[in-house]
């Protein structure tokens, strides 16, 4: 189950329920009575290391090769031959 943040906007406490996704939400503060509005927060979820997030979804761009990509010699003497984009 996910854990929703409400907003009082009456006494601005902010408070952190666990609820279904089917359940209404909270509507009235537990201290004051007063009306309450779901916040957005930001999740706490990384993805970190390799893997598929890094192989495909990662906004890094292969390192570029100096040498021309004319002939097939010119690719193999390139020093980043296996990730080199014009050795292929």
């Amino acid at each position: 189950m996910p854990i929703y943040e409400y907003e009082c906007e009456e006494c601005h406490k902010v408070t952190e329920q666990w609820r279904s996704i089917s359940e209404e939400p909270l509507t009235t503060c537990p201290v004051c009575q007063g009306q309450m509005k779901k916040l957005i927060s930001s999740s706490s979820f990384q993805l970190k290391g390799g893997g598929w997030y890094a192989d495909g979804y990662s906004h890094k761009q292969p390192a570029k090769c100096d040498s021309p990509s004319t002939s097939s010699a010119s690719s193999t003497s390139c020093e980043k031959a296996a990730t080199c984009p014009c050795a292929s």
